[in-house]
């Protein structure tokens, strides 16, 4: 996928439809001159549906058409016909996708499965016809309900990347180039910070013909989970994988203190990342020898820890037998 075609935040306007309004017609017929109300109702406009789709893994389909409007609802006739309910109109996303109002920024609901719908935006109801208001002491009604209008607002569309493992770390730990190594995907590597400013997905071969989905996340900074740099954009992403990578570089002056900060980030950003399963691989340790090794190992977190060098393709086979079991 090329780099500017993951889009994983739009801002859609979305206008459903009107409901249409009630009839005052009356009965009036040869031998029925004077019969009574019979208005029907008026039609439900549409509603503005959102749609899980599990072909679509980005939003990019929604960058460059923003307008959604449902139909209106047509009114109500006589004969007590009620008006047609207006088309609804359906905006498919990635599964993960979230829903949120532009103006408050509270979460309206997410999108967990393919095939599920959620009304972003109700029509508004049809009105009811002057029939609904008859009574013995007002048998011939000449008013009825107007339908009620539509609702209209901006929308934030937010997708969190669905992946078995996520790879979590600070600028330049060498997440992207782990990626490239074990899978087929190509993100862009540089040895300056922030060079994935996207998140990058990749199929990783396992044995017997097996395979799990791999997510390279943006590095993250301390201070992130309060908004620093693009902070919660990326944190969401990590949100929606099974497991978390850690991964610390070999040149870290002190790998436990990174872990920690790494984990306070995922803490204040949401308690719940705490309890997914964890794994931390010590990076570029190709520049370690074994008493190096030993050195470190005395001193780090309490979660199974592997060194690997994705240059050197060293330790990758264990690092992915250790995934394999910790996914299953």
């Amino acid at each position: 996928m090329a780099l500017d075609n993951f889009v994983d935040y739009v801002k859609i306007h979305c206008k459903s439809g009107n409901g249409g309004g009630g009839s005052t017609h009356f009965r009036r017929e040869k031998y029925i001159p004077q019969g009574g109300p019979d208005g029907g109702d008026g039609g439900r406009g549409g509603h503005i549906i959102i749609k899980g789709n599990t072909q679509l893994w980005t939003l990019l389909h929604l960058k460059y058409n923003k307008h959604f409007k449902a139909e209106h609802g047509t009114h109500g006739a006589g004969g007590m016909k009620t008006g047609r309910q207006g088309k609804d109109t359906y905006v498919e996303v990635p599964i993960g996708t979230i829903a949120k109002n532009a103006e408050t920024g509270e979460v309206l609901f997410e999108i967990t499965y393919d095939g599920e719908e959620k009304i972003l935006m109700p029509g508004g109801r049809g009105g009811l016809g002057n029939d609904n208001f008859k009574s013995s002491t007002n048998q011939t009604p000449r008013f009825a309900q107007p339908g009620e209008p539509g609702e209209e607002s901006w929308c934030i569309l937010e997708l969190k990347v669905l992946a078995d493992v996520g790879l979590v770390g600070f600028p330049n730990a060498g997440k992207s180039t782990l990626l490239s190594v074990l899978s087929a995907a190509k993100p862009e590597i540089a040895d300056y910070p922030f060079t994935t400013l996207r998140p990058n997905l990749g199929i990783v071969a396992y044995r017997d013909g097996r395979s799990f989905i791999m997510a390279d996340i943006p590095g993250i900074i301390e201070g992130a989970s309060e908004g620093k740099g693009l902070g919660l954009r990326f944190l969401r992403h990590i949100e929606r994988n099974s497991l978390l990578l850690f991964m610390i570089p070999a040149d870290s002056n002190d790998v436990k203190a990174d872990y920690e900060i790494l984990l306070n980030e995922l803490r204040t950003f949401n308690q719940e990342l705490l309890h997914k399963d964890k794994l931390l691989a010590i990076t570029k340790s190709d520049m370690l020898d074994d008493e190096l090794k030993a050195e470190i190992a005395k001193d780090l977190p309490d979660l199974p820890c592997l060194f690997i060098s994705s240059v050197a393709e060293d330790g990758l086979m264990e690092l992915k037998d250790e995934i394999w079991k910790l996914l299953h």
